[in-house]
């Protein structure tokens, strides 16, 4: 187990989720405070996700190819270049250019812990090669947990906006403000990226269950995960960046009280991720996925009839404390069955049709929100809960090495 390239690998998710959060939040509150209707936040952040799935494409191909570490290092420059553009300027095609190259308000949601964008492709094969297969599921956990907890404390500064509008500011330059504290902390991404070494697993002895082939080809695993991970995009795109508009229109709140509701969750989302390792043991990584993900679900669901913003929260995060025990399963289950060669090209295209449709549903969500209110939340359950059928159907049978028991 390499520790030092864990630490920074950590420190790296740790920055990014931090900016990741507070910009999570932000960005379709400063579209709504420019004017932008419902609908054409919708278009906006479409069209801005169109540059970010041609980031995953290149990164897919760039980290086998070139090295994952040269990806995510240039990956970094880009959100420092979209923060900075975003901080300056109003225009909108800036504002596409530069929310799409830089991720801008496409960071996962609150609890995600930042798995999500062009750096999945390049960070995961990492991750699985800096650790021996025992412990991959509790590595990854363990990253999520640490950037959650970086994401609690940078929903808090979403709030800053809010502060500054108090003390005078018009809302914009108070979002400008925003968007150049995180062109700030991208560029300490880029110098910790640089310590990062680039590793690949190691080969495991002969007589390992872990020395045996993939039990799936990578085209086959390709495919799977590109069809159930297509079915979650859409649902993902109807939740992810509307959900803060979401709460805006149904309940009145500004960014203030966003902010804090983010914090609290990631924060109830943190402890999760550390127990996600010690459930996989029990029920296996295809089982703790489909479970976790279905009891989220009916939270999730529960929110449309919240009476208040409060017990709308509280449903929400006990929705992302169900994601969090079945994330780190998920993400090291796709490691686990992968040819380590492959790696960040099966990352990236079985991600991609993810990052297609969840373009599609803030387009069709934002447009429909003017007459049903509670579209994102619907829809997300509806395409969501397909994902769930359609992953069990898939892996099911599929048993990553670690899991198979000596004969």
């Amino acid at each position: 187990m390499s520790h030092n390239n864990l630490f920074w690998l950590y420190t790296v998710r740790a920055l990014r989720s931090f900016t990741t959060a507070f910009l999570t939040v932000a960005f379709p509150l400063y579209l709504a405070a420019g004017g932008y209707s419902a609908t054409r936040i919708g278009w906006t952040l479409t069209l801005s996700g169109v540059l970010t799935a041609l980031l995953v494409v290149g990164v897919g191909f760039g980290g086998d190819l070139l090295g994952r570490r040269t990806v995510i290092i240039w990956l970094g420059w880009l959100s420092v270049a979209g923060a900075a553009l975003l901080s300056w300027t109003d225009v909108i095609w800036v504002v596409v250019l530069a929310s799409g190259l830089g991720g801008v308000g496409r960071g996962g949601g609150a609890g995600s812990g930042g798995s999500w964008g062009p750096v999945f492709p390049a960070e995961q094969p990492l991750l699985a090669g800096s650790v021996d297969a025992q412990h991959r599921t509790h590595v990854f956990g363990r990253i999520s947990f640490v950037g959650v907890m970086a994401g609690a404390a940078g929903s808090l500064v979403a709030g800053l906006p809010a502060l500054l509008h108090a003390r005078g500011w018009g809302w914009l330059p108070a979002y400008h403000v925003l968007f150049g504290l995180a062109a700030a902390v991208s560029l300490l991404m880029v110098v910790a990226s640089l310590a990062i070494r680039e590793v690949h697993s190691e080969q495991p002895e002969p007589d390992s269950p872990a020395s045996q082939a993939p039990p799936i080809s990578p085209w086959q695993l390709i495919r799977r995960l590109a069809f159930t991970n297509a079915l979650n995009g859409l649902g993902f795109g109807f939740l992810g960046p509307l959900l803060t508009y979401w709460f805006y229109r149904r309940y009145h709140v500004g960014p203030a009280e966003l902010a804090l509701l983010y914090a609290l969750i990631n924060l109830v989302s943190a402890l999760p991720y550390l127990g996600a390792a010690r459930l996989t043991q029990r029920l296996g990584s295809v089982r703790t996925v489909t479970i976790t993900r279905a009891l989220g679900l009916a939270s999730l669901l529960a929110m449309v009839w919240a009476p208040d913003f409060v017990w709308a929260g509280l449903a929400y995060a006990i929705r992302m404390a169900f994601n969090s025990l079945g994330m780190p399963a998920r993400q090291s289950f796709a490691m686990a069955v992968s040819d380590d060669r492959y790696r960040s090209r099966i990352s990236a295209f079985s991600q991609l049709p993810s990052q297609v449709t969840s373009m599609i549903s803030p387009a069709v969500g934002g447009s429909f929100m003017d007459v049903f209110l509670n579209i994102p939340i619907v829809g997300a359950v509806v395409f969501m809960g397909a994902n769930v059928v359609t992953y069990w159907l898939a892996f099911h049978d599929v048993t990553p090495p670690e899991e198979r028991k000596a004969v």
